[in-house]
């Protein structure tokens, strides 16, 4: 049986560019992501308004700009030239 850790928090398999700022950025996007389905399952069960679920989810969305721009994702002028063309 999983630790309670690992049940409230689970991580999937990261399956990407295996670089230690991807691996740091996929686990602050997880949490981020297991963090705002706990806002939406609290507020849809009226524990939170929807006031303070919004403000609770863009604080935890700062938080994640803020990791990207400290882990300089997507700053490689020369890496994935061809995808930041596309966009």
């Amino acid at each position: 049986m999983p630790n309670s850790s690992e049940f409230l928090y689970p991580h999937s398999s990261y399956h990407g560019e295996v670089k230690p700022e991807n691996l740091v950025f996929n686990a602050n996007l997880q949490e981020f992501a297991q963090r705002v389905s706990y806002i939406c399952n609290l507020e849809t069960a009226g524990k939170l308004s929807p006031q303070e679920s919004y403000k609770q989810i863009k604080a935890l969305w700062k938080q994640l700009k803020q990791s990207k721009k400290q882990l300089g994702i997507g700053e490689s002028p020369f890496e994935g030239q061809a995808e930041n063309e596309n966009e």
